[in-house]
């Protein structure tokens, strides 16, 4: 099954025909759960409500708790380079709107400066309590989008072989109807059905790119991903990086990093235990750990 949600594509697929059904339900069931929760773009979303209220301390839904307990794991595991308080960086670069309305508008760019990081949340995850600092706003987007894949294949997996896969942020588990998944890699949003391939039976696989999603500001091309240290669009050597983790939330958390560590990226990733792909921005491609063999679509 393909479908389409936040701006995004995606796909779910079961070993065993039966599950699809159950397991498209369980998909719908958490998407609309994290889209009422996590949408900034939503005022009446349960992010927008905390955002408005600096320092007043909200008990959060059961959804929320997850998605915030996954965006602070992302963020400790890499050393706050995954960082969940980008949201008023975000909007100095022009990122305040809907992305689809981002290339036909006109947009300045107000200063910029490091970002609040996770020192300005204050969670509780047995009371659910949670207060901001203010001047901190929370965009749990990234995160959030991978857990909704991993949530899925956890329900499922009991049940055999399952692959979710949301804006290229893949979790999966078993083998699919006549062998392990296959996985294509991309570079882009726009795909050739060329792309390499690798097989898989379990954990994630996201890749983050600083040129997929781009948008013109200020003279200059800008894109998502910030280096909470400056507050600006992260500049390292890599255009691409994939990464392949225990689950998808820890591989999207090491694809972002992956782009601010810079040269160190590779030492990083290997030192926790995944493995990455890693593209240059002049298209050389370097591998990282056990990173599975490629082959190339007909």
């Amino acid at each position: 099954m393909r479908f389409d949600v936040w701006g995004v594509t995606g796909s779910l697929a079961t070993q065993h025909e039966r599950d699809a059904e159950f397991a498209c339900s369980r998909l719908w069931y958490w998407l609309d759960r994290v889209d009422e929760a996590c949408n900034r773009f939503r005022p009446d979303s349960e992010i927008s409500r905390i955002n408005a209220q600096p320092a007043t301390t909200f008990e959060v839904s059961e959804t929320m708790a997850r998605c915030l307990q996954a965006a602070l794991r992302s963020a400790s595991v890499t050393n706050g380079l995954c960082d969940p308080t980008t949201l008023v960086a975000l909007r100095a670069l022009g990122y305040d709107r809907d992305f689809d309305e981002l290339a036909s508008a006109a947009i300045d760019v107000t200063s910029s400066r490091p970002t609040p990081g996770i020192e300005a949340i204050s969670f509780d995850e047995d009371t659910r309590l949670l207060t901001l600092e203010r001047g901190c706003e929370l965009d749990l987007g990234a995160s959030a989008k991978a857990l909704v894949a991993d949530l899925v294949v956890s329900e499922l997996r009991e049940r055999g072989g399952i692959v979710v896969e949301i804006g290229g942020d893949v979790a999966l588990h078993g083998r699919g109807p006549s062998g392990p998944w296959v996985v294509g890699v991309s570079d882009s949003l726009h795909l050739t059905g060329k792309e390499p391939r690798v097989s898989l039976t379990s954990g994630g696989i996201a890749t983050s790119s600083c040129t997929a999603r781009t948008w013109r500001a200020g003279g200059r091309i800008m894109h998502h991903i910030i280096d909470p240290r400056t507050g600006v669009c992260a500049e390292g050597p890599y255009a691409t990086a994939t990464v392949s983790a225990q689950d998808c939330v820890t591989a999207n958390a090491f694809a972002t990093a992956s782009l601010l560590w810079g040269e160190d990226a590779s030492y990083h990733v290997a030192q926790a235990g995944w493995s990455a792909r890693l593209v240059r921005h002049d298209g050389s491609v370097e591998f990282v750990g056990g990173w599975p063999q490629e082959t190339l679509s007909a």
